[in-house]
């Protein structure tokens, strides 16, 4: 298989059933190759493993090297000492968050933080590069192009028959692309929720989310306010299903809004957001406009042969907070690691068997509790002003804001404290009923044909 990657030889060595016989000793001289699609934190996170296999050649596709993905920016502080995240990367250290809710309550956590805890907030063009380079530094070979399709064999589960990628690669100073081809034996998909790599091998589709964020310039005095703070509103006028933001970036702030449910109306929800924020971000000067869509779930196909998804691209995006970053880094770590395993330095091509039961398997483990939680607290409080307003009077308790903040700084789901859960279920049934009986109706909306859509 490798010859027929790296020279004209190949036409001259058969491929064989995986695993059936061993490669002959002009085959061992050539590497396999892997091809890691998408050069977010996913991506390079899954270059950077491989590239450290010196019996293995890799190369990163990424479509547009300055690329500043639409995004909150928020890492937990687990993912800083993690993956070796330098303060240079981190704008903003945030120890305080002031939520809103419909009716203008507002309540502020942030109490339960030890003196070192933070979320991290970065913007996602300068995390990125970092990342990247990294993975190029470790001996990745990056290519500056679009993926355009990729030629899977009908027989690629069984053989070790090479998939084809086409692609445009673009040099500095062109916008036009050359189109060129590139065989390789092992794909990584992590191109982002519109995957070509997930079309290419029928991963199956799913709902998505839009979010919208604008990147707001404001006064020095204004960004004061933010330099520890974040703020999350909710109400059906920011988001029927989700929340608004105003997160703190270098030297200006990120003031975004979601939809699943209504994505049509995304621009009245942005709109509604400004609005809230009000005098915060009076005068601000708006530098940059985003919109992106976001997974609500899992690709129903995340493995197909010797193809696996990871981030975006597999729906690793958790409900609720609407965090990908963590996940998708740890994703493609994780796969990276047991692909490269499973290939025994070099020697081996994986089955889609193996990888199933090594990183699915681990990966869904280790975080499924999480979006299972995290997707039932969603459909709780979004769902209705009522909802909103017993979410926002809930985080009053330092208990909730004790599990909330651990859970999400650290990855794992907090609670373990049997009366205190009981004492919680408790004040959530007393919320509820308070809130829908102060909360405004939510207003109706209708689009059952956009609704339908997925990607």
């Amino acid at each position: 298989i490798a010859s027929l990657i790296l020279g004209s030889a190949a036409a001259f060595q058969p491929h064989t059933a995986l695993n059936a016989v061993p490669k002959s000793s002009s085959a061992l001289d050539m590497k396999y190759k892997v091809a890691v699609v998408g050069g977010g934190p996913s991506g390079a996170c899954a270059a950077e493993i491989f590239a450290q296999e010196k019996n293995i050649d890799t190369v990163m596709f990424e479509r547009k090297m300055d690329n500043a993905k639409p995004c909150g920016g928020a890492i937990p502080l687990c993912m800083v000492g993690e993956f070796d995240i330098p303060e240079t990367v981190v704008d903003r250290k945030v120890r305080k968050m002031n939520l809103i809710s419909p009716t203008g309550v507002e309540v502020d956590i942030g109490d339960t933080l030890k003196p070192n805890e933070y979320i991290g907030m970065c913007r996602r063009e300068i995390m990125d590069k970092y990342l990247r380079d990294r993975a190029i530094e470790y001996g990745a070979e990056p290519i500056n192009g679009l993926v355009t399709s990729i030629d899977i064999p009908a027989n690629h589960k069984q053989t070790e028959e090479p998939y084809t990628i086409n692609y445009m690669e673009f040099t500095e100073g062109s916008s036009a692309g050359t189109p060129k081809t590139m065989d390789v034996d092992v794909i990584v998909g992590a191109d982002g929720a519109n995957s070509r790599v997930a079309k290419c091998m029928d991963a199956g589709l799913y709902n998505f989310a839009i979010a919208f964020q604008e990147r707001i310039k404001i006064s020095d005095d204004k960004m004061k306010f933010y330099e520890e703070m974040a703020e999350m509103y909710v109400g059906d006028d920011v988001s029927p299903d989700f929340y608004g933001w105003v997160f703190p970036k270098y030297d200006h702030v990120g003031v975004g809004t979601g939809t699943v449910v209504n994505r049509p109306a995304i621009k009245q929800y942005q709109k509604a957001i400004r609005e809230r924020a009000g005098d915060k971000i009076a005068g601000g000067k708006i530098i940059k406009v985003e919109a992106h869509p976001i997974p609500e779930h899992y690709r129903p196909r995340r493995v197909q042969g010797r193809i696996a998804l990871v981030g975006d691209a597999a729906g690793y995006v958790t409900k609720c907070s609407g965090e990908g970053i963590y996940f998708a880094a740890k994703s493609g770590r994780m796969a990276a690691e047991s692909i490269v395993q499973l290939m025994k330095g070099g020697t081996h091509l994986p089955t889609q068997a193996e990888i199933e039961k090594t990183y699915i398997k681990e990966y869904d483990g280790l975080y499924g509790p999480t979006y299972t939680v995290l997707d039932l607290l969603q459909k709780v409080f979004y769902t209705n002003n009522g909802a909103r307003e017993a979410f926002v009077e809930l985080c009053n308790s330092k208990y909730v804001q004790q599990v909330t903040f651990d859970s999400y700084l650290y990855k794992k789901v907090q609670g373990n404290n049997p009366l205190d859960d009981l004492k919680l279920l408790g004040e959530t049934i007393g919320c509820l009923v308070k809130g829908y009986a102060v909360a405004k109706p939510d207003a109706e909306f209708s689009n059952p044909v956009e609704s339908q859509k997925r990607i």
